[in-house]
């Protein structure tokens, strides 16, 4: 039976068990962020295999696909064969009707019997910390995505009204149903803001004080409602870690939320799982925003803000990097669209936030595209894309700092676009027996799989520092590339040694000199493919004492070289 309030919870370690820990650090993983109703339900199944992408199977707007959390340990196999350490499941507690998403709750302490059991997600993250492959150990961090935010649509205004936030807190209605929202203790309507919706995203107070769309937002103040209302979610998030043993969580619409409430709930989490045993448990929020001043205030050692005369720390690790995939445009400067300058300011902006060039990759999760459409309104990175441009963008994220993030289907291509339904693509078709898309031979897939190999056996690509790197078309006069027809290059450095990735932006063939490292490198030296090419590419040196390397890509080829 399911506890349906605080009072039935025991918070004490189970007898007994180990609790998981891990050495790697979280800058070393590849997360798989899947969302669970679209990645798989429970039957047995198996993909037609061939080199080519597929197209995700169409799923119905507002409405549960049939995707199963057994589904996700059934197919540990394809995950890992990627090389992805660390799985991001979309929320699982139990959602009001037809949000197959997972992202309004009414139900803390129970998943949703869309997508199974408690029982069925312990077995899932035992599976995943268990995990061999090719016969040896591959464990496989579980995140959960968790909304302390807003609750789900659990009740209604009085008189039925759906107003729009205008600064006054409105009258409660009613609850909804009488056995919900769940744990019991968040049946005070003195614990949301009864505000009315957000009309102004980015403007304050309504973006912190009002409701989602029709999701309410919890009263998280720094007050006694507020601390009441924290505390409770608190305990609930804690019952998940101490009974499933998962690795982290990603806190959904941290930038809505109170800035104390955030702190504290990272903080007592932190807490919890170091009283459990668990080290290195990873607290990473959607902070949903482009710019630095708003992503400086949340990560590095500049966490913090005043607040009533004191310092607040977010205590948050780390941040979803949209200030790369939307504020630079990150998938429209691999794919040619767009000048590469913004990476290079973004790079530079950082600096600030931490002690070297290395230390940036611990305070970001960085990706391309993910399951919303409100920041990418030309869909996945793969829509009008060729395969060589979705290896090359994801190849970039491996390869440069920060945790880097694939979104469930684009490494078999899948090429959604519109609204949020048509980039959730099912990964299974309920119309053909026994048949997904989860297809190891996808020419996407393979390459992707070989790049985080190497990123696995290269230290320089998951702690060293990072520099873009000037090249020159006669090996003396070198700049930063700028427009469309240019080789992207950048260099990961640690102590003493240092790895060069290039990729080809343009259609077109390239014959770049690429300035490397010339304490490290003399005339005479080699570099050595690691991927995207064979044998060795010599050091040369210009009058002026640039070292630096010619390479010939062809277009769109991506290339890493130690």
């Amino acid at each position: 039976m399911d506890p349906t309030s605080l009072a039935g919870l025991d918070l004490s370690p189970i007898p007994g068990k180990q609790y998981t820990s891990f050495d790697r650090e979280w800058r070393e993983e590849f997360i798989y962020f899947l969302m669970v109703d679209r990645f798989h339900d429970a039957a047995a199944r198996h993909p037609h295999r061939q080199t080519q992408r597929t197209p995700g199977v169409a799923a119905p707007d507002n409405a549960f696909f049939g995707g199963k959390i057994k589904g996700i340990t059934q197919n540990l196999d394809y995950i890992a064969g990627l090389g992805c350490t660390a799985i991001w499941l979309s929320p699982v507690f139990e959602n009001t009707p037809n949000a197959y998403h997972g992202y309004s709750i009414s139900n803390y302490l129970k998943i949703d019997p869309n997508f199974g059991t408690k029982a069925d997600l312990i077995e899932l993250v035992d599976a995943a910390h268990k995990f061999q492959r090719n016969g040896k150990p591959h464990p496989i961090r579980v995140i959960l995505d968790v909304v302390i935010n807003h609750s789900g649509d659990n009740w209604e205004y009085a008189h039925g009204a759906d107003p729009a936030f205008d600064g006054r807190r409105f009258d409660f209605g009613k609850w909804r149903r009488d056995d919900l929202p769940v744990p019991t203790e968040l049946r005070n309507p003195d614990l949301y803001h009864r505000r009315g919706r957000i009309e102004n995203w980015d403007t304050s107070p309504e973006n912190q004080l009002g409701d989602l769309f029709g999701l309410k937002d919890f009263e998280n103040d720094d007050d006694a409602d507020g601390s009441d209302l924290i505390n409770i979610l608190i305990k609930a998030h804690s019952y998940w870690i101490r009974e499933t043993d998962v690795d982290g969580f990603r806190v959904d619409a941290i930038k809505h939320m109170n800035p104390v409430a955030c702190s504290r709930f990272s903080s007592n989490i932190r807490e919890y799982a170091y009283s459990l045993g668990k080290r290195r448990f990873f607290l990473f929020g959607e902070l949903a925003t482009p710019t630095d001043e708003a992503i400086d205030r949340y990560i590095g050692p500049n966490t913090s803000v005043q607040s009533g005369g004191g310092t607040v720390f977010f205590g948050i690790d780390s941040v979803l990097d949209f200030r790369l995939a939307e504020g630079a445009g990150l998938a429209g400067i691999l794919k040619g669209m767009s000048d590469p300058h913004p990476l290079f300011d973004r790079l530079d902006a950082q600096q600030h936030r931490a002690l070297n060039r290395g230390e940036l990759g611990r305070y970001l999760v960085t990706f391309v595209d993910n399951h919303d459409s409100f920041w990418q309104p030309g869909g996945r990175v793969a829509h009008q894309a060729p395969d060589d441009q979705v290896i090359a963008a994801i190849g970039f994220l491996l390869c440069s700092l920060g945790t880097a993030c694939i979104y469930y289907g684009t490494e078999q291509g899948f090429e959604g676009h519109g609204g949020d339904n048509q980039m959730r693509e099912a990964m299974f078709d309920q119309g053909v027996r026994g048949r997904n898309l989860m297809n190891p031979d996808c020419r996407i897939y393979r390459e992707i799989a070989k790049i985080a190999d190497v990123m696995r056996g290269a230290e320089e690509l998951r702690f060293g520092r990072m520099y873009y790197r000037p090249i020159s078309g006669d090996g003396e006069h070198f700049g930063l590339p700028f427009g469309t027809d240019y080789t992207l290059a950048f260099s990961r450095m640690l102590y003493g040694s240092e790895v060069l990735v290039a990729y080809n932006v343009s259609g077109n063939a390239r014959q770049d000199r690429i300035l490397i490292d010339s304490s490290l490198r003399k005339s005479g030296d080699h570099l050595t493919f690691l991927y995207g090419g064979t044998g060795q590419v010599p050091v040369e040196v210009s009058h002026g004492g640039i070292a630096f390397v010619h390479l010939d890509l062809k277009p769109h080829q991506f290339a890493i070289l130690g």
